[in-house]
């Protein structure tokens, strides 16, 4: 009597399982052996999106920030794990059809998405965009519309006003964006000053932008007494 077939969930389990046995490895979300994201991390990773507003602008997030979510997208951004990367794309691809739902259907069809570069020190501690890669894996193509001007600095500790001056005049255009419409992308809103700011070069070249997202938002900005090292 021949056995039975394994199913799609168990197969993926036994390879998941030998995997580990080859490679050790700890969750992202809460260190967890044998599993790169655990169960129960990536259930807190399931997109509930809703609206935002920062200075009456509508930011559509998936996620709230705080617990696993801020654990995994931290260990994604700045601790090397982009085996994270597949989990993270799936919520982000929810947030960016929550934007275009308000996107008219005259603007569909030659729409961009642009996201908030990353500052030449991140890119090279890093390696990679972090919200370029986890576009691409939610199989969406960014356009690179806008470049750093001068530097900002680590926003982290930084109250709503500092993060606003901080940020203010720090992107321009690659080009000029007469007849570009887009929607912005960021990973996460905090007070919304870094993309407000994209907004703002966008509409100075001309651009239209027709909606925002974000993977997740931080719903409550507590203050630090320390600065990061973390890059942006």
């Amino acid at each position: 009597m021949s056995p039975e077939p394994l199913s799609a969930a168990a197969l993926r389990r036994a390879l998941l399982d030998a995997w580990a046995a080859l490679m050790p490895t700890e969750c992202s979300g809460c260190g967890a052996p044998d599993r790169a994201l655990c169960l129960t991390c990536r259930a807190a990773l399931q997109a509930d999106a809703h609206e935002a507003t920062r200075d009456g602008i509508a930011v559509w997030c998936a996620l709230d920030y705080s617990g696993a979510v801020r654990r995994v997208i931290g260990a994604f951004k700045d601790g090397g794990r982009i085996d994270a990367a597949a989990a993270l794309a799936v919520p982000l691809r929810v947030a960016v059809a929550a934007a275009l739902h308000s996107v008219p259907a005259s603007a569909m069809a030659d729409l961009h998405i642009v996201v908030v570069p990353s500052s030449r020190r991140a890119w090279r501690v890093r390696g990679y965009h972090p919200v370029e890669l986890l576009l691409r894996r939610a199989g969406l193509a960014p356009t690179r519309a806008l470049r750093p001007v001068r530097a900002s600095v680590d926003q982290v500790g930084l109250d709503r006003a500092a993060r606003s001056d901080n940020r203010r005049g720090s992107l321009t255009a690659v080009r000029p964006l007469v007849g570009f419409h887009c929607i912005i992308v960021d990973d996460v809103l905090t007070t919304g000053a870094t993309l407000l700011e994209a907004r703002r070069a966008v509409l100075a070249a001309g651009g239209v932008v027709a909606g925002m997202a974000a993977l997740a938002e931080r719903r409550r900005l507590l203050p630090s007494t320390h600065r990061s090292a973390k890059t942006r």
